[in-house]
């Protein structure tokens, strides 16, 4: 079935694209969440007049994340945990504790874009991604220390 997509989608693609999906895909998740509408001769014809507006938008966004990546990567993030022995931490460091340091920062990041490779379960540094539009990303140096430090 074919389907015009009016936001982007990681796994799909991006805003105005005609793409080719299974029916039941379509018709029960995509189209029911407001994803994509089903392509027809009216709604290609207008997707179409929209196409400059969707890539002013587009280069708006990337703009918008370069700026984003040069105030991240200047950024180093101190969390700090309870460690038990051997400098192990009791649970691990999480996109939602990154995102509420930058927060704290001035940085606004959704959670759901923070990249963690390997989860963070003892002291020290770390690189963590953040991709912050599907062309840009960037690396926040992220430092874990212990609460008894702190004191």
């Amino acid at each position: 079935m074919k389907i015009i997509l009016v936001q982007d989608f990681e796994s799909l693609g991006f805003e105005g694209d005609i793409v080719d999906v299974a029916r039941g895909y379509a018709r029960n998740y995509l189209i029911p969440k407001g994803v994509a509408i089903e392509a027809g001769n009216s709604s290609s014809k207008a997707m179409e007049l929209r196409k400059d507006k969707i890539m002013d938008k587009r280069m708006k966004d990337k703009e918008a994340a370069e700026r984003a990546r040069e105030k991240i990567s200047q950024v180093t993030i101190t969390i700090r945990q309870k460690v038990g022995e051997e400098g192990r931490l009791y649970g691990s460091v999480t996109s939602r504790d990154i995102a509420r340091e930058l927060e704290s920062e001035g940085i606004m990041v959704d959670r759901r874009k923070i990249v963690i490779d390997e989860a963070i379960r003892t002291l020290g540094e770390f690189e963590v991604a953040v991709k912050l539009h599907p062309e840009v990303s960037a690396k926040i140096r992220i430092v874990v220390e212990s609460e008894e430090e702190k004191a």
